[in-house]
Protein backbone atom coordinates (compact mmCIF):
# COMPACT_ATOMS: atom_id res chain seq x y z
CA UNK A 1 0.00 0.00 0.00
CA UNK A 2 2.95 2.47 0.66
CA UNK A 3 4.06 1.63 -3.07
CA UNK A 4 0.98 1.84 -4.73
CA UNK A 5 1.20 5.44 -2.59
CA UNK A 6 3.94 6.59 -4.43
CA UNK A 7 3.31 5.13 -7.77
CA UNK A 8 -0.23 7.10 -7.40
CA UNK A 9 1.36 10.34 -6.37
CA UNK A 10 3.51 10.08 -9.74
CA UNK A 11 0.83 8.96 -11.51
CA UNK A 12 -1.10 11.63 -10.93
CA UNK A 13 2.34 14.50 -11.53
CA UNK A 14 2.47 12.59 -15.34
CA UNK A 15 -1.23 13.02 -15.89
CA UNK A 16 -2.02 16.53 -14.58
CA UNK A 17 0.99 17.96 -16.34
CA UNK A 18 0.10 15.99 -19.70
CA UNK A 19 -3.30 17.00 -19.64
CA UNK A 20 -1.98 20.58 -18.78
CA UNK A 21 0.03 20.51 -22.05
CA UNK A 22 -2.80 19.12 -24.17
CA UNK A 23 -5.55 22.58 -23.02
CA UNK A 24 -2.43 24.34 -24.22
CA UNK A 25 -1.99 22.66 -27.01
CA UNK A 26 -5.53 23.21 -28.09
CA UNK A 27 -4.90 26.99 -27.19
CA UNK A 28 -1.86 27.39 -28.98
CA UNK A 29 -3.99 25.67 -32.64
CA UNK A 30 -6.58 28.58 -32.45
CA UNK A 31 -3.59 30.78 -33.06
CA UNK A 32 -1.97 28.63 -35.76
CA UNK A 33 -3.43 30.30 -38.69
CA UNK A 34 -2.57 34.06 -37.84
CA UNK A 35 0.66 36.07 -37.13
CA UNK A 36 1.30 35.64 -33.32
CA UNK A 37 1.85 40.21 -33.49
CA UNK A 38 -0.73 41.11 -35.09
CA UNK A 39 -3.64 43.61 -35.33
CA UNK A 40 -6.54 42.77 -37.14
CA UNK A 41 -8.64 46.29 -37.83
CA UNK A 42 -12.43 46.29 -38.95
CA UNK A 43 -15.20 49.22 -38.95
CA UNK A 44 -18.33 49.15 -36.62
CA UNK A 45 -21.02 51.83 -36.39
CA UNK A 46 -20.71 55.01 -33.96
CA UNK A 47 -22.19 54.97 -30.85
CA UNK A 48 -21.46 58.63 -29.45
CA UNK A 49 -22.44 61.84 -32.21
CA UNK A 50 -19.56 63.93 -32.41
CA UNK A 51 -18.84 66.81 -34.74
CA UNK A 52 -21.51 67.13 -36.09
CA UNK A 53 -22.37 64.05 -37.22
CA UNK A 54 -25.00 61.72 -35.56
CA UNK A 55 -24.78 58.25 -33.42
CA UNK A 56 -25.16 55.32 -35.89
CA UNK A 57 -23.08 56.50 -38.64
CA UNK A 58 -21.27 53.09 -40.67
CA UNK A 59 -17.68 54.02 -40.68
CA UNK A 60 -15.86 52.16 -44.50
CA UNK A 61 -12.31 51.85 -44.40
CA UNK A 62 -10.68 53.01 -47.52
CA UNK A 63 -7.22 52.13 -49.75
CA UNK A 64 -6.07 55.43 -48.99
CA UNK A 65 -6.11 54.68 -45.16
CA UNK A 66 -3.97 51.49 -45.19
CA UNK A 67 -1.64 53.60 -47.20
CA UNK A 68 -1.48 56.20 -44.40
CA UNK A 69 -1.23 53.35 -41.80
CA UNK A 70 1.60 51.89 -43.80
CA UNK A 71 3.51 55.32 -43.83
CA UNK A 72 2.92 56.31 -40.59
CA UNK A 73 3.84 53.19 -39.00
CA UNK A 74 6.48 52.12 -41.22
CA UNK A 75 8.58 51.74 -38.14
CA UNK A 76 6.12 49.62 -36.26
CA UNK A 77 5.21 46.88 -38.74
CA UNK A 78 6.83 44.18 -41.26
CA UNK A 79 3.34 43.38 -42.87
CA UNK A 80 0.37 45.28 -43.85
CA UNK A 81 -2.45 43.85 -46.03
CA UNK A 82 -6.05 45.24 -46.91
CA UNK A 83 -8.87 42.90 -47.22
CA UNK A 84 -12.28 42.97 -48.72
CA UNK A 85 -15.04 40.14 -48.52
CA UNK A 86 -17.90 39.56 -51.13
CA UNK A 87 -20.50 38.99 -49.08
CA UNK A 88 -23.86 37.75 -50.05
CA UNK A 89 -24.52 35.42 -53.23
CA UNK A 90 -21.56 35.18 -55.30
CA UNK A 91 -21.82 31.76 -56.15
CA UNK A 92 -18.92 29.23 -57.65
CA UNK A 93 -18.66 27.22 -60.54
CA UNK A 94 -16.94 24.69 -62.58
CA UNK A 95 -18.42 22.91 -65.75
CA UNK A 96 -21.25 21.66 -64.00
CA UNK A 97 -20.20 21.74 -60.53
CA UNK A 98 -21.41 24.89 -58.23
CA UNK A 99 -20.85 26.19 -54.57
CA UNK A 100 -20.82 29.20 -52.14
CA UNK A 101 -17.18 29.68 -50.28
CA UNK A 102 -16.07 32.32 -48.54
CA UNK A 103 -13.81 34.64 -50.99
CA UNK A 104 -11.82 37.80 -49.73
CA UNK A 105 -9.52 40.18 -51.69
CA UNK A 106 -6.31 40.40 -50.35
CA UNK A 107 -2.69 41.57 -51.04
CA UNK A 108 0.63 39.46 -51.03
CA UNK A 109 1.65 40.45 -47.96
CA UNK A 110 -1.62 38.58 -46.38
CA UNK A 111 0.44 35.43 -46.56
CA UNK A 112 2.73 36.14 -43.56
CA UNK A 113 -0.63 37.50 -41.50
CA UNK A 114 -3.36 35.16 -42.05
CA UNK A 115 -0.80 32.13 -42.41
CA UNK A 116 -1.61 29.37 -44.97
CA UNK A 117 -0.20 26.38 -46.53
CA UNK A 118 0.47 26.79 -50.42
CA UNK A 119 -0.52 23.16 -51.50
CA UNK A 120 0.41 23.50 -55.14
CA UNK A 121 1.20 26.85 -57.05
CA UNK A 122 1.25 29.96 -55.37
CA UNK A 123 -0.03 33.08 -53.88
CA UNK A 124 -0.98 36.09 -54.88
CA UNK A 125 1.84 38.27 -56.56
CA UNK A 126 2.48 41.97 -56.86
CA UNK A 127 1.71 41.91 -60.40
CA UNK A 128 -1.50 40.26 -59.98
CA UNK A 129 -2.30 43.55 -57.71
CA UNK A 130 -0.65 45.67 -60.28
CA UNK A 131 -2.08 44.22 -63.67
CA UNK A 132 -5.45 43.80 -62.21
CA UNK A 133 -4.93 40.25 -63.14
CA UNK A 134 -7.95 37.53 -62.50
CA UNK A 135 -6.54 35.16 -61.15
CA UNK A 136 -7.26 32.97 -57.98
CA UNK A 137 -6.11 30.39 -55.23
CA UNK A 138 -8.37 28.00 -53.41
CA UNK A 139 -8.39 26.10 -50.29
CA UNK A 140 -8.10 21.72 -50.86
CA UNK A 141 -12.04 21.80 -49.74
CA UNK A 142 -13.03 23.47 -52.63
CA UNK A 143 -10.43 21.82 -54.60
CA UNK A 144 -12.30 18.65 -53.64
CA UNK A 145 -15.61 19.90 -53.89
CA UNK A 146 -14.87 21.40 -57.77
CA UNK A 147 -12.79 19.71 -59.57
CA UNK A 148 -12.65 16.28 -57.51
CA UNK A 149 -9.57 14.25 -58.68
CA UNK A 150 -8.91 16.82 -61.29
CA UNK A 151 -6.15 19.02 -61.32
CA UNK A 152 -7.24 22.88 -60.85
CA UNK A 153 -3.74 24.88 -61.56
CA UNK A 154 -4.43 26.64 -65.01
CA UNK A 155 -8.20 25.89 -64.73
CA UNK A 156 -10.73 28.74 -65.49
CA UNK A 157 -13.30 28.84 -62.62
CA UNK A 158 -16.73 31.25 -62.22
CA UNK A 159 -17.02 33.64 -59.86
CA UNK A 160 -20.41 35.06 -60.14
CA UNK A 161 -19.82 34.90 -63.83
CA UNK A 162 -16.50 36.22 -63.75
CA UNK A 163 -14.26 33.52 -64.88
CA UNK A 164 -10.59 33.30 -62.76
CA UNK A 165 -7.43 31.42 -63.63
CA UNK A 166 -6.42 28.99 -60.27
CA UNK A 167 -2.76 29.58 -59.65
CA UNK A 168 -2.46 27.91 -56.51
CA UNK A 169 -4.33 25.78 -53.92
CA UNK A 170 -3.86 25.78 -50.27
CA UNK A 171 -4.50 24.29 -46.77
CA UNK A 172 -5.85 26.97 -43.59
CA UNK A 173 -3.62 25.16 -40.51
CA UNK A 174 -6.36 26.01 -38.16
CA UNK A 175 -9.31 24.85 -40.66
CA UNK A 176 -8.36 22.26 -43.41
CA UNK A 177 -12.38 21.60 -43.82
CA UNK A 178 -12.61 25.71 -44.63
CA UNK A 179 -13.98 26.65 -47.85
CA UNK A 180 -12.29 29.69 -49.20
CA UNK A 181 -10.73 31.62 -52.04
CA UNK A 182 -8.36 34.40 -52.17
CA UNK A 183 -8.17 37.04 -54.82
CA UNK A 184 -6.07 40.18 -55.53
CA UNK A 185 -7.92 42.60 -53.41
CA UNK A 186 -7.28 45.48 -56.55
CA UNK A 187 -9.12 42.75 -58.92
CA UNK A 188 -11.71 42.15 -56.38
CA UNK A 189 -12.66 45.61 -56.15
CA UNK A 190 -12.43 46.47 -59.85
CA UNK A 191 -14.70 43.72 -60.46
CA UNK A 192 -17.21 43.78 -58.01
CA UNK A 193 -18.12 47.37 -57.59
CA UNK A 194 -15.49 47.83 -54.22
CA UNK A 195 -14.63 50.90 -55.44
CA UNK A 196 -11.27 51.73 -52.68
CA UNK A 197 -13.27 50.25 -49.70
CA UNK A 198 -11.44 47.85 -47.96
CA UNK A 199 -13.76 45.07 -45.28
CA UNK A 200 -10.56 44.97 -42.87
CA UNK A 201 -7.04 45.64 -42.41
CA UNK A 202 -4.23 43.69 -41.00
CA UNK A 203 -0.72 44.72 -39.81
CA UNK A 204 1.92 42.17 -38.53
CA UNK A 205 3.70 44.38 -35.96
CA UNK A 206 7.57 43.85 -35.16
CA UNK A 207 6.72 44.19 -31.36
CA UNK A 208 7.78 41.51 -29.16
CA UNK A 209 5.62 42.76 -25.61
CA UNK A 210 2.48 43.33 -24.97
CA UNK A 211 2.79 46.98 -24.13
CA UNK A 212 4.95 47.96 -27.60
CA UNK A 213 1.93 46.42 -30.05
CA UNK A 214 -1.08 48.17 -27.40
CA UNK A 215 1.18 51.40 -27.87
CA UNK A 216 1.11 50.52 -31.21
CA UNK A 217 -3.03 49.36 -31.10
CA UNK A 218 -3.73 52.99 -29.39
CA UNK A 219 -1.72 54.44 -32.29
CA UNK A 220 -3.81 52.95 -34.83
CA UNK A 221 -7.10 53.54 -33.09
CA UNK A 222 -6.29 57.33 -32.69
CA UNK A 223 -5.01 58.14 -36.13
CA UNK A 224 -8.37 56.48 -37.82
CA UNK A 225 -10.93 58.10 -35.16
CA UNK A 226 -8.76 61.30 -36.45
CA UNK A 227 -9.50 60.62 -40.00
CA UNK A 228 -13.25 59.39 -39.82
CA UNK A 229 -14.02 61.84 -37.09
CA UNK A 230 -15.17 59.25 -34.49
CA UNK A 231 -15.70 60.62 -30.96
CA UNK A 232 -12.34 59.52 -29.19
CA UNK A 233 -15.07 57.97 -26.12
CA UNK A 234 -16.43 55.47 -29.12
CA UNK A 235 -14.43 52.44 -28.49
CA UNK A 236 -17.15 50.38 -30.39
CA UNK A 237 -16.56 52.43 -33.76
CA UNK A 238 -13.49 51.08 -34.90
CA UNK A 239 -12.49 47.37 -33.67
CA UNK A 240 -9.25 45.87 -33.11
CA UNK A 241 -8.18 42.46 -32.17
CA UNK A 242 -4.60 42.17 -30.87
CA UNK A 243 -3.78 39.21 -31.13
CA UNK A 244 0.21 38.95 -29.04
CA UNK A 245 -2.15 40.14 -26.03
CA UNK A 246 -4.58 37.45 -26.67
CA UNK A 247 -2.01 35.19 -26.72
CA UNK A 248 0.08 36.10 -24.27
CA UNK A 249 -3.00 36.23 -21.91
CA UNK A 250 -3.32 32.56 -22.52
CA UNK A 251 0.15 31.61 -22.06
CA UNK A 252 -0.38 33.23 -18.35
CA UNK A 253 -3.12 31.31 -18.00
CA UNK A 254 -1.14 27.90 -18.41
CA UNK A 255 2.05 29.29 -16.90
CA UNK A 256 -0.76 29.32 -13.75
CA UNK A 257 -1.95 25.92 -14.51
CA UNK A 258 1.31 24.32 -14.72
CA UNK A 259 2.38 25.94 -11.10
CA UNK A 260 -0.98 24.33 -9.83
CA UNK A 261 -0.22 20.89 -11.45
CA UNK A 262 2.84 20.92 -10.13
CA UNK A 263 1.51 21.86 -6.45
CA UNK A 264 -0.83 19.13 -6.83
CA UNK A 265 1.37 16.46 -7.86
CA UNK A 266 4.42 17.30 -5.05
CA UNK A 267 1.93 17.57 -2.61
CA UNK A 268 0.40 13.86 -3.44
CA UNK A 269 4.23 12.80 -3.85
CA UNK A 270 5.06 14.20 -0.41
CA UNK A 271 2.05 12.36 0.91
CA UNK A 272 3.45 9.11 -0.25
CA UNK A 273 7.16 10.05 1.30
CA UNK A 274 5.61 10.45 4.17
CA UNK A 275 4.03 6.75 4.11
CA UNK A 276 7.62 5.11 3.45
CA UNK A 277 9.07 7.37 6.13
CA UNK A 278 6.31 5.54 8.98
CA UNK A 279 6.40 2.47 7.18
CA UNK A 280 10.32 2.06 7.65
CA UNK A 281 9.85 3.32 11.32
CA UNK A 282 7.44 0.28 11.68
CA UNK A 283 9.53 -2.07 10.06
CA UNK A 284 12.59 -0.74 12.00
CA UNK A 285 10.81 -1.24 15.21
CA UNK A 286 9.55 -4.83 14.25
CA UNK A 287 12.88 -6.03 13.16
CA UNK A 288 14.77 -4.83 16.47
CA UNK A 289 15.93 -8.49 17.38
CA UNK A 290 17.01 -9.09 13.93
CA UNK A 291 19.32 -5.31 13.82
CA UNK A 292 20.58 -6.32 17.30
CA UNK A 293 22.03 -9.57 16.33
CA UNK A 294 23.42 -7.98 13.07
CA UNK A 295 25.14 -6.26 15.78
CA UNK A 296 26.07 -8.10 17.64
CA UNK A 297 28.28 -10.37 14.83
CA UNK A 298 29.96 -7.32 13.72
CA UNK A 299 27.52 -5.50 11.70
CA UNK A 300 28.83 -1.72 11.38
CA UNK A 301 26.42 1.54 12.03
CA UNK A 302 26.73 2.04 8.49
CA UNK A 303 26.29 -1.05 6.86
CA UNK A 304 22.62 -1.09 9.13
CA UNK A 305 21.73 2.41 7.97
CA UNK A 306 22.70 0.89 4.06
CA UNK A 307 20.06 -1.83 4.86
CA UNK A 308 17.42 0.48 5.72
CA UNK A 309 17.90 3.11 3.35
CA UNK A 310 18.36 0.69 0.27
CA UNK A 311 14.57 -0.99 1.24
CA UNK A 312 13.36 2.76 1.52
CA UNK A 313 15.26 3.59 -2.14
CA UNK A 314 13.31 0.21 -3.45
CA UNK A 315 10.13 1.10 -2.96
CA UNK A 316 10.39 4.57 -4.10
CA UNK A 317 12.51 3.99 -7.32
CA UNK A 318 10.31 0.50 -7.89
CA UNK A 319 6.99 2.67 -7.40
CA UNK A 320 7.75 5.40 -9.00
CA UNK A 321 8.36 3.94 -11.90
CA UNK A 322 5.58 1.73 -12.51
CA UNK A 323 3.53 5.25 -11.73
CA UNK A 324 6.04 6.76 -14.55
CA UNK A 325 5.26 4.15 -16.92
CA UNK A 326 1.21 3.95 -16.17
CA UNK A 327 0.68 7.85 -16.56
CA UNK A 328 3.27 8.28 -19.84
CA UNK A 329 1.35 4.83 -21.21
CA UNK A 330 -1.66 6.52 -20.35
CA UNK A 331 -0.88 9.66 -22.32
CA UNK A 332 0.44 7.72 -25.11
CA UNK A 333 -2.71 6.38 -25.49
CA UNK A 334 -5.32 8.95 -24.68
CA UNK A 335 -2.86 10.64 -27.58
CA UNK A 336 -3.16 8.50 -30.13
CA UNK A 337 -6.87 8.30 -29.94
CA UNK A 338 -7.24 12.03 -30.31
CA UNK A 339 -5.19 12.00 -33.41
CA UNK A 340 -7.41 9.35 -35.14
CA UNK A 341 -10.61 11.12 -33.75
CA UNK A 342 -8.89 14.86 -35.13
CA UNK A 343 -8.37 13.25 -38.47
CA UNK A 344 -12.42 13.17 -39.03
CA UNK A 345 -13.11 16.00 -36.58
CA UNK A 346 -10.41 19.35 -36.32
CA UNK A 347 -12.49 20.61 -32.97
CA UNK A 348 -10.36 17.95 -31.15
CA UNK A 349 -7.38 20.14 -31.76
CA UNK A 350 -9.14 23.26 -30.93
CA UNK A 351 -9.99 22.17 -27.65
CA UNK A 352 -7.82 19.09 -26.42
CA UNK A 353 -4.84 17.32 -28.38
CA UNK A 354 -1.96 15.25 -27.70
CA UNK A 355 -1.50 15.16 -23.90
CA UNK A 356 2.14 14.93 -23.31
CA UNK A 357 4.46 14.61 -20.24
CA UNK A 358 8.26 15.60 -21.57
CA UNK A 359 10.38 12.41 -20.49
CA UNK A 360 13.10 14.24 -19.04
CA UNK A 361 10.58 16.47 -16.49
CA UNK A 362 9.02 12.71 -15.67
CA UNK A 363 12.65 11.17 -14.73
CA UNK A 364 13.69 14.15 -13.06
CA UNK A 365 10.76 13.77 -10.75
CA UNK A 366 11.28 10.45 -10.52
CA UNK A 367 15.26 11.10 -9.96
CA UNK A 368 13.61 13.95 -7.09
CA UNK A 369 11.46 10.49 -5.69
CA UNK A 370 14.18 8.76 -5.09
CA UNK A 371 16.20 11.34 -3.32
CA UNK A 372 13.23 12.04 -1.12
CA UNK A 373 13.23 7.96 -0.54
CA UNK A 374 16.37 8.56 0.88
CA UNK A 375 15.74 11.14 2.59
CA UNK A 376 12.58 9.66 4.62
CA UNK A 377 14.38 6.43 5.08
CA UNK A 378 17.51 7.95 6.71
CA UNK A 379 15.70 8.71 10.24
CA UNK A 380 14.41 5.64 10.81
CA UNK A 381 17.85 4.68 9.16
CA UNK A 382 19.89 6.20 12.01
CA UNK A 383 17.29 5.32 14.74
CA UNK A 384 18.37 1.60 13.57
CA UNK A 385 21.83 1.99 13.23
CA UNK A 386 22.09 3.02 17.25
CA UNK A 387 20.04 0.19 18.51
CA UNK A 388 22.38 -1.36 21.20
CA UNK A 389 22.66 -5.12 20.79
CA UNK A 390 21.75 -5.88 24.97
CA UNK A 391 18.86 -4.20 24.56
CA UNK A 392 17.35 -5.59 21.46
CA UNK A 393 18.38 -8.69 22.07
CA UNK A 394 15.50 -8.40 25.26
CA UNK A 395 13.09 -6.90 23.12
CA UNK A 396 9.30 -7.99 23.26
Amino acid sequence: MTGFSVAWGIFMLIILLGSGKGLQNGMEFNFKSTSKNALWIWSRRTQVAHDGLKAGRRINFTVADGEILQRKFEDDMDNFSGRFHLWGDYGVTYKNQYGDFRIEGVMPEFQKIQLVDMVQGRYINALDIKQFRKTIIISEAVQKHLFKEEAPLGKYIRVNGVPFMVVGTFNNPENKDRKQLYMPLSTTQRVFNGNNRLTEMAIATNAVTVAENKRIEEAVRNLLIERHRVAPEDKQAIGIWNTLENFKQAQGVFAGIRMFVWVIGIMTIIAGIVGVSNIMIILVKERTKEIGIRKAIGATPFSIIRLVLSESVLITALAGFFGLVAGMGLLAGVSAILKQMAVDNQDVQRAFFNPSADFNVALSALAILVIAGLIAGYIPARKASAIRPIEALHDE
